[in-house]
């Protein structure tokens, strides 16, 4: 029996395969792969919906208030998910060693998308974008400490710096005073949401080495719902202007596209992927951000904007070439669980 296991385990469906969903066993880490071009374009595109995402929270933001902006995207987010994993027949009800893992990342989150909402209310889309793109910088030096194997190499950190240099470039405009009435304070604690971020990125990368990604994401969600529903009762009127239909979309397109597809995306490649390699796929977002900006508050484009483009892309490239070694681990998937009782 134990050959047949072991023969069983050799065949063990690769974590990219869609189906069936793959769940972490007996405390043994994931493998980190390579990050190939099909992986890559995974991650841009994710980030192009990222920098989507800040505009149309602005958007929804000027009818629903932050606490309360946060409860409908949460809430929409998590009935996708749920949605989804019955289709892939996930088991999303958790073993009672993931509930104190799954409350740090509820709370985790609930504390970044606070942070979020209240930092773009106060100043322009544009330089919020801006800001929370900060966050590989963040996730490299906490993954340096915190991951196994994703170690900071001298020339990631010229990646990283050439990166962040090039946002620094963008960042040089001003904001346009009726987009940013506090842009001071809002800067600030787009920054320091920007290090949650960072947070929430390598807490999910070692969570969902045990627990399956999918019932991850979804009880991040279900956990952080109830604290947004109960400060927006408490400190926020439901709306703060006559509801239309574009901000409604705008709460819509965060709960489905952001809070579903991207969550479900970006934590199975963190799953299977150095994060600190990963987290740099979303350097492109302020550039899709300011874009979408200009395009709907009409922010006018600095004139540092193509210097600030070539420095993030060539700081990409610089980062995904230098990735940390693979490690060869051991994989388990739910589909072994049964042979191993029986073994």
């Amino acid at each position: 029996m134990r050959a047949l296991l072991k023969g069983w385990q050799a065949r063990a469906i690769p974590a990219v395969t869609p189906s069936p969903p793959l769940e972490m066993g007996d405390g043994a880490p994931h493998r980190n792969k390579s990050v190939g071009v099909a992986v890559a374009l995974v991650a841009l595109c994710i980030s192009f919906f990222w920098g989507a995402n800040i505009v149309a929270l602005k958007v929804g933001l000027s009818v629903f208030a932050p606490f309360w902006g946060a409860c409908w995207r949460m809430g929409i987010g998590a009935v996708i998910i749920g949605l989804w994993a019955r289709g892939e027949r996930v088991r999303l009800w958790p073993d009672r060693e993931e509930w104190g893992p799954l409350l740090a990342l509820g709370l985790f989150c609930y504390v970044q998308i606070s942070l979020l909402n209240h930092g773009v209310n106060l100043t322009s889309a544009a330089y919020a974008v801006m800001l929370i793109s900060a966050h590989p910088i963040f996730t490299n030096l906490l993954a340096h400490y915190f991951v196994p194997g994703d170690r900071v190499s001298r020339m990631r950190v010229v990646g990283l710096s050439v990166a962040f240099a090039g946002i620094c470039c963008i960042f040089l405009g001003k904001p346009a005073a009726h987009l940013a009435p506090h842009p001071y304070w809002g800067n600030i604690i787009c920054t320091v949401s920007a290090f949650f971020v960072a947070a929430r990125t390598v807490a999910t990368k070692r969570v969902v080495q045990r627990v399956d990604a999918t019932r991850a994401i979804f009880w991040t969600l279900v956990i952080a719902e109830p604290f947004f529903l109960a400060t927006a009762l408490l400190f926020e009127p439901v709306t703060i202007a006559p509801l239309t239909w574009l901000p409604v979309a705008a709460i819509i397109y965060q709960g489905v596209i952001v809070a579903g597809f991207c969550f479900i995306m970006w934590t199975r490649l963190l799953r299977d992927y150095p994060p600190g390699v990963i987290s740099v796929f979303a350097f492109p977002a302020p550039l899709f951000g300011v874009l979408f900006s200009t395009l709907v508050f009409s922010e006018s484009l600095p004139a540092s904007f193509m210097v600030g483009a070539a420095g993030v892309v060539t700081g990409i490239i610089i980062v995904a070439r230098h990735q940390p070694r693979k490690t060869v681990e051991p994989i388990r998937t739910e589909q072994t669980e049964p042979v191993k009782r029986a073994a």
